[in-house]
C-alpha cells in the first residue's frame, strides 16, 4: 500500500495570483494534471497531499513554472502544460546578476545602485563589511537581502539582527509590556525586511526555532556566534567599547555586516559613537570591506533624496541642529 504524505510548497519572488490565473483558471489546469493528489491553495502556500514520489514530482513542476515566471514574467496553459509535462525544467531559473533574492507576492530584490552592487561584490570576498551612508539609500536592506540568500543557500545555519536599544527621543521605560514588546517596535524595521522576503508562515516558524533572531545589542555579550549572518544595524549609537564586543563575537564560518549613519547619532553626544573611529582603526585589513553610501543611492520617496540635501546644505553653513535630548 502506498503511504500518503503531505507537503507544503512555498511559492517565493511571484505573486500567487500570477500563477493561479484569473478565477484560479491555471490552478484548476495544475490539478487536473495531477489527478491522484490534492491540492489546496492558501495564498503563496500549496498543501499538497498524496503518493511520496508524486508529491515531489509535483514539487519539481511547480519549481519549474516559478522558474519560467521569474525568467519571462507571464505563464499560459501552454506553458503549464509544458512544465508538467517536463518539457520545460527548473534550469530555465532566470539569470539576472543584481537580483539578490526573490522575496514574496513578486517581490524582486535587487541592487539597485552602485553602492549596493558594490556591497553585493565585497560580501564574495569578505567576511566583514562595513556600510554606511544616509537614510533610505538600501543599506540596511541590502545587508538582510543578502543573509536572506545565504540562508536559503545553506550558506549559513540562521540569521542574527541586532541594533543598540539607544532610546531615540523616546522613553523605552514608559512604553506597556515587557522587556521584548518595548524592543519590537524599535527592532520594527528589521521585521519589516524580512517579511518583503520569506514568507510569513516561514518566517515565523524561523522565529520561533531560532534561526532567525533580532535582539538588542546587549544580548549578543558572552555569545560566540558560529555558522552565522549578523548585522548590527544603526551602529552610529553604538560606544567604541560596544562595537569591539560585538565584532569580537565572530565565531566559526560566520559572516557579519555593520550598518549605519553617522549623521543621524542618538547618544549623549557625538563623539561617544564608536563607528567611523571603528572604521579608522580596522580599514586595509584583509577580509573587511568597507562600502559608504551617499545621497545617490537613496532609494525611497524622490523627497527623502531633496531632504537629506538640505539638511547637508544647512550644517555644512555652521548651523547647528540641536539634539532632543538637550
Amino acid at each position: 500500500m502506498t503511504e500518503t504524505v503531505g507537503k507544503e510548497i512555498l511559492i517565493e519572488g511571484v505573486d500567487p495570483r500570477e500563477l493561479y490565473g484569473a478565477q484560479n483558471v491555471y490552478l484548476e489546469q495544475i490539478k487536473s494534471l495531477h489527478p491522484a493528489l490534492k491540492v489546496v491553495a492558501r495564498g503563496s502556500s500549496l498543501k499538497v497531499l498524496g503518493s511520496d514520489a508524486e508529491t515531489q514530482r509535483f514539487a519539481k513542476r511547480m519549481d519549474s513554472l516559478v522558474a519560467y515566471y521569474l525568467k519571462y514574467g507571464h505563464v499560459s496553459s501552454q506553458v503549464i502544460d509544458q512544465c508538467f509535462s517536463g518539457g520545460i525544467t527548473q534550469d530555465d531559473a532566470p539569470v539576472d546578476k543584481d537580483v539578490i533574492v526573490y522575496g514574496n507576492n513578486g517581490n524582486i530584490v535587487r541592487a539597485r545602485t552602485v553602492n549596493q552592487q558594490r556591497l553585493v561584490k565585497l560580501y564574495d570576498k569578505n567576511d566583514l563589511l562595513f556600510a554606511v551612508g544616509p537614510a533610505g539609500s538600501g543599506k540596511t536592506y541590502t545587508a538582510i537581502a543578502l543573509a536572506v540568500r545565504a540562508l536559503k543557500e545553506k550558506q549559513v545555519r540562521r540569521i542574527i539582527l541586532t541594533r543598540p536599544a539607544v532610546e531615540a527621543g523616546e522613553k523605552l521605560g514608559f512604553l506597556p509590556g515587557d522587556m521584548k514588546e518595548k524592543l519590537d517596535p524599535y527592532l520594527q524595521p528589521l521585521y519589516d525586511a524580512l517579511n518583503d522576503m520569506i514568507p510569513p508562515v516561514k518566517l515565523q516558524k524561523f522565529l520561533e526555532d531560532g534561526t532567525v533572531q533580532i535582539a538588542p545589542l546587549a544580548y549578543m555579550r558572552g555569545r560566540t556566534l558560529d555558522n552565522a549572518f549578523v548585522i548590527l544595524d544603526e551602529a552610529q549609537n553604538t560606544t567604541l567599547s560596544q562595537i569591539k564586543m560585538f565584532l569580537t563575537r565572530m565565531g566559526r564560518n560566520a559572516r557579519f555586516i555593520v550598518t549605519g549613519d553617522v549623521t543621524q547619532i542618538d547618544l549623549p553626544r557625538r563623539s561617544d559613537s564608536g563607528l567611523v573611529r571603528t572604521m579608522e582603526i580596522l580599514r586595509g585589513i584583509a577580509d573587511i570591506g568597507i562600502v559608504e553610501f551617499d545621497k545617490r543611492d537613496i532609494v525611497r520617496h524622490p523627497l527623502v533624496k531633496h531632504i537629506v540635501e538640505a539638511f547637508d546644505r544647512m550644517t555644512g553653513e555652521g548651523h547647528v541642529i540641536p539634539s532632543e535630548r538637550e
